[in-house]
């Protein structure tokens, strides 16, 4: 049996979001909603299975660490939840790094300032790239996470080509 999910307006519940995404959902229209759920079904799979969602309606974020000439930087990537980025071939190319990976859990949570299994596009450093998939963008609402691992974000996609440092391109395979 699944959970029943109440959507909320963001704005109105700014203690079920990280700091920095706090900060960050002020410069939007309100559109955007949130949702109490339990940390342990936080993990999209889980938490689309627990409430009765679809993963096409689901994104993941992720950092990634890209590296040349002994430099490191970090970048953003949202991917539909139902699909792979394309680390080694579109992304490393975009970013011009040599090596990209998915960045360690400890420097991924250090960097953004977010908890593990709920780091989102919003907040994000302004100097990273945030790289949106087509897909997420075309996509009228999408769920992310919210900075915290107790809650999740519902917003439009075309939103999160709003953000700083966003741009949209095809990051799937």
């Amino acid at each position: 049996m699944t959970e029943r999910i109440e959507w909320k307006p963001a704005l109105d519940h700014p203690e079920l979001m990280a700091e920095a995404v706090r900060a960050a959902m002020t410069r939007f229209d309100g559109s955007a909603r949130i949702a109490r759920i339990d940390p342990e079904s936080a993990d999209t799979a889980a938490f689309c299975e627990r409430y009765g969602l679809s993963l096409d309606t689901s994104a993941n974020c992720v950092v990634l660490s890209a590296k040349r000439g002994g430099e490191v930087s970090y970048a953003a990537c949202v991917v539909p939840a139902t699909r792979r980025a394309d680390v080694n071939g579109v992304l490393r190319r975009h970013l011009g790094a040599r090596k990209v990976s998915f960045a360690p859990m400890e420097e991924a949570t250090g960097e953004t300032g977010m908890e593990y299994g709920g780091i989102t596009p919003f907040g994000l450093p302004k100097e990273w790239p945030l790289l949106v998939d087509k897909e997420v963008h075309d996509t009228p609402w999408v769920v992310v996470g919210s900075g915290l691992r107790r809650s999740k974000l519902r917003v439009p996609g075309p939103l999160l080509a709003e953000l700083p440092g966003a741009e949209v391109l095809s990051l799937t395979k």
